[in-house]
Parts: structure tokens; C-alpha cells; sequence
């Protein structure tokens, strides 16, 4: 009898302990709130500790320091806000992301509205994920919490009680303590390549053509397709566009910026892809221009897109190609400047 009253008091005091560690934790992780989702967490500067851009980069939507913003998928990510904001008399944060689906950017626009207002200027990276017939099947990459994007707070709470979310708030007090670096700039800015003195042309070159080596652009059109088969083509993604685009003020500035791949990423020539590419192209175009965008499409075989050492991969330009794309932007939108050397085809409002 008496071992059985031990017992259930240890077992009581287990589970008390059990009880009272998770409340703490959880106490811990409602004050220091990583992701800024807390009405009443402490007053704190919350920097990005985390490259989990999904969960973190909410936060920059909603902090009001910005008027102005780059969405994309990493093909944008380069692209530094703040060489842009003197040219555009702008606050940017590049809030791309890896792997960005085209719904997650739309919903990341549409959050930036609705936390902020209409942006004064969104530039939006134009990749391949926006011709993407599975668009609406392949929404996200990684896991995309829509709970962080909507306008319910209350929801939130139920997503933060969890190893990972108390992990982001350790090393946010370890960066206060100066134990933990800051991982991502808070406009979104990361320099997420290699080292500029690591870049390697014939490793590039490999990662770009493979075995087969380096091969010459055949000069092809693409080839025509029946009508119906192009009227048929589905393209999700272009109808999010231009729903997210109609509710922007005619004050804000839309660019629309097809990013510079390299031409082994892009549809070969004279292939039924690359008919299907400029039917989407044409789409998105027909879009731009109903909603007054700045079209500047790098998205082509070009001097730019040809050349190797440009490029880290087919996606991946280098950083002073990122510092000649806002730089380009800047002179396309603002000046309505043609490129010197024909590496992007501008389509003024």
C-alpha cells in the first residue's frame, strides 16, 4: 500500500514537473515570439535568426519599415532593396524566397497590402514558376504556413508550441547576448551563393551543360502549334497575377522582370516547350499591359545569358550580374531605357 502511494506521488510529481517545464517553455516562446505573431510578447527588436524564409519573412511584411517590395523566387534573391530605394525614392525588402511557388508570392503580396497598404513599387521576379501547368497542384516547395499570412491572429497561437519555434526564440536571445549572428538582413537581403573568390568556371560550366559540354544555340523559332492546343494550355499562375495586380492603385508601380536564366535553363529553341514558354509569355504580357507594368524581360538568349561566367547554374546569376539587373530596373522603369547590348526587351506601361 505504502509503495503504491509512493508511486502515484512520484508519478504525480512527474507529471507536475512535465507540466510545469512545458509552461515555461511555452511562456518562453509566447515573450520572445520569433516570428512577431504575439499581441502581448515583449517589446523587442526581432531580428532574422532563422533562414526558415517561410516562417520569418511574415514579419517583414508587416513591420511598416518598408513601402516597396521585390517578390520572386531565388532568381530574385540577389537583388540588394537598398539599390534600389535611392532610384525609386523607395523603402524595398527583397522578400523572395527559395524555391517561391507562384501562389506564395501572390499571397505575400496580397499580405503586404492588406498589412501596409498598396506598395509604392513590387517588383515581381518572373521565373518559370509561372508557367507552370501544376501551378495549382505545386503551391509550395517546403511546407508554406498559410496561418502566418491571413488576417486571423488567434490561429497563430496553436502553430507556435513546438521544438522549432522555441529553437528560433534561443538563438534570438542568443543574438541579443552577441552568442548568435543575425542570418538574413531584415529587408530580406542575403547573399545566399558562394563567395565571389570561390567561383570556379569550369565547375560552372559542368553544373551548366554536363558532360555533353558546351553547345552552340541553334537559331530556330518555335514551332507553331494548333490553336487549340494553345488556347488549351493552362497557365494558373497567370490568372493569380493579374487577380493580385487589379487590386493595386493605378499609384502603385508594377515591374513585371523576367530574370536572366542562362539559355541551358531555358526551352530549347524550336522545341514545342519553348512555344508553350512564349504562349505564357504572351499571357503574362497581355496581363501587364491591362494593368500598367513595366515589362523588362531578361528571359531571352542574350550576351547576358549566353555567356558562362555569368552564371553559378542555369538559375543563378553572379552578384555583379545582380548588381547590373536592379541597376537595369531601375534605368528600364524609371527612363525607359533599351538595353545597350540587347540582354533584356523592354515593354514600357
Amino acid at each position: 500500500m505504502e509503495q503504491d502511494q509512493a508511486w502515484r506521488r512520484f508519478v504525480a510529481l512527474l507529471l507536475g514537473v512535465f507540466a510545469g517545464g512545458a509552461a515555461l517553455v511555452g511562456l518562453f516562446i509566447l515573450l520572445i515570439d520569433p516570428y512577431n505573431v504575439v499581441a502581448f510578447s515583449l517589446p523587442i527588436d526581432r531580428h532574422i535568426v532563422s533562414i526558415n524564409q517561410r516562417h520569418m519573412y511574415p514579419q517583414i511584411a508587416r513591420s511598416g519599415r518598408y513601402d516597396s517590395l521585390i517578390i520572386g523566387s531565388s532568381t530574385s534573391r540577389l537583388l540588394d532593396p537598398q539599390s534600389l530605394d535611392k532610384p525609386f525614392n523607395a523603402r524595398f525588402a527583397n522578400l523572395a524566397m527559395n524555391a517561391m511557388r507562384a501562389f506564395e508570392q501572390v499571397t505575400m503580396i496580397d499580405l503586404f497590402r492588406r498589412a501596409v497598404g498598396a506598395p509604392k513599387v513590387v517588383i515581381i521576379g518572373l521565373d518559370s514558376v509561372w508557367c507552370d501547368p501544376d501551378a495549382d497542384r505545386n503551391r509550395t516547395a517546403y511546407g508554406f504556413p498559410e496561418w502566418m499570412y491571413d488576417d486571423n491572429p488567434w490561429n497563430d497561437y496553436s502553430h507556435l508550441f513546438n521544438a522549432a519555434t522555441a529553437e528560433i526564440a534561443v538563438r534570438l536571445i542568443g543574438y541579443k547576448l552577441g552568442l548568435y549572428p543575425e542570418r538574413v538582413r531584415f529587408d530580406g537581403y542575403e547573399i545566399f551563393t558562394p563567395p565571389e573568390s570561390d567561383y570556379d568556371l569550369a565547375r560552372a560550366r559542368y553544373g551548366l551543360w554536363g558532360s555533353r559540354g558546351q553547345q552552340a544555340l541553334p537559331e530556330l523559332s518555335p514551332p507553331p502549334l494548333p490553336a487549340e492546343e494553345l488556347r488549351a494550355a493552362q497557365f494558373p499562375a497567370v490568372a493569380w497575377l493579374e487577380a493580385t495586380l487589379a487590386k493595386l492603385p493605378p499609384s502603385s508601380r508594377t515591374i513585371l522582370a523576367y530574370m536572366p536564366l542562362h539559355v541551358s535553363a531555358q526551352a530549347w529553341p524550336g522545341t514545342r516547350e519553348a512555344a508553350l514558354e512564349a504562349e505564357c509569355k504572351a499571357r503574362i504580357a497581355a496581363v501587364g499591359r491591362k494593368h500598367r507594368a513595366t515589362i523588362i524581360d531578361w528571359w531571352i538568349a542574350s550576351a547576358l545569358t549566353r555567356e558562362d561566367a555569368n552564371y553559378w547554374d542555369g538559375l543563378h546569376y553572379r552578384l555583379p550580374i545582380a548588381a547590373r539587373i536592379a541597376q537595369e530596373i531601375a534605368d528600364a522603369a524609371l527612363n525607359s531605357k533599351p538595353s545597350s547590348d540587347g540582354s533584356y526587351r523592354l515593354t514600357p506601361p
